[in-house]
């Protein structure tokens, strides 16, 4: 791609801005001459992030759409602890799984006993070549011990690594809550219900990864 310039103002000595190249320096425009370096440094500096805008507006931006769910296939892992929390999640998710056309014989839940048992099945449903993306729901909120904070993270690698080993989006819906008003909240009450997001992040990505990624892989190859 070609450098884009700015142009540079009619008399000032100072270096025309290009996307290749950081703004000057206030001691950088000393040296070479400028006579108002204070006032023109913050002009390049306006020139070159201009200049930066410009050549993003050509880069071409692929992005999935929660619209191209037709075909898609999912699997909802939840747990069973808290299950007065991760009922109304699962069923948050299942309810934005049907308001965006994902047919009901394309969507499996599985229940496991916790939240640390999440990753392991999700993982494994990925790998299956059945499922398309995988939500991951649970909730731990905090207790008296450090049991929370072993869960939790535990949870939170857990469900990254599923996706990276799998190669499977492996979507986080497991709430993290300092108590139970925070968890229901966050399962149906005044922030939303987290698993129905959960459910529409696990559609975009697997729309991007099947009708654009992966599309690139077998082009490229």
């Amino acid at each position: 791609m070609d450098a884009l310039r700015a142009p540079p103002i009619v008399g000032c000595p100072c270096p025309t801005p290009t996307i290749e190249n950081s703004p000057p320096s206030l001691a950088s425009l000393s040296r070479i001459g400028c006579k108002f370096p204070r006032l023109e440094i913050s002009s390049v500096r306006s020139r070159w992030s201009s200049a930066r805008i410009h050549a993003v507006a050509k880069v071409k931006e692929i992005e999935g759409s929660i619209l191209a769910a037709d075909g898609l296939r999912f699997a909802v892992v939840a747990a069973r602890f808290n299950d007065i929390i991760t009922k109304p999640l699962v069923a948050g998710a299942l309810e934005a799984f049907h308001r965006y056309s994902v047919k009901e014989e394309h969507i499996e839940v599985f229940w496991v006993p916790g939240s640390f048992e999440v990753p392991i099945v999700a993982q494994t449903l990925g790998k299956s070549g059945k499922f398309d993306a995988v939500v991951c729901i649970g909730a731990i909120v905090r207790g008296a011990t450090s049991h929370y904070d072993a869960v939790a993270n535990s949870a939170a690698s857990g469900v990254m690594s599923a996706s990276l080993n799998s190669g499977v989006p492996c979507v986080f819906g497991i709430l993290t809550c300092d108590s139970m008003d925070q968890a229901f909240d966050r399962a149906g009450g005044k922030v939303g219900n987290k698993g129905g997001e959960a459910a529409i992040a696990a559609i975009e990505m697997a729309s991007l990864l099947k009708h654009h990624v992966h599309k690139k892989l077998v082009r490229s190859a």
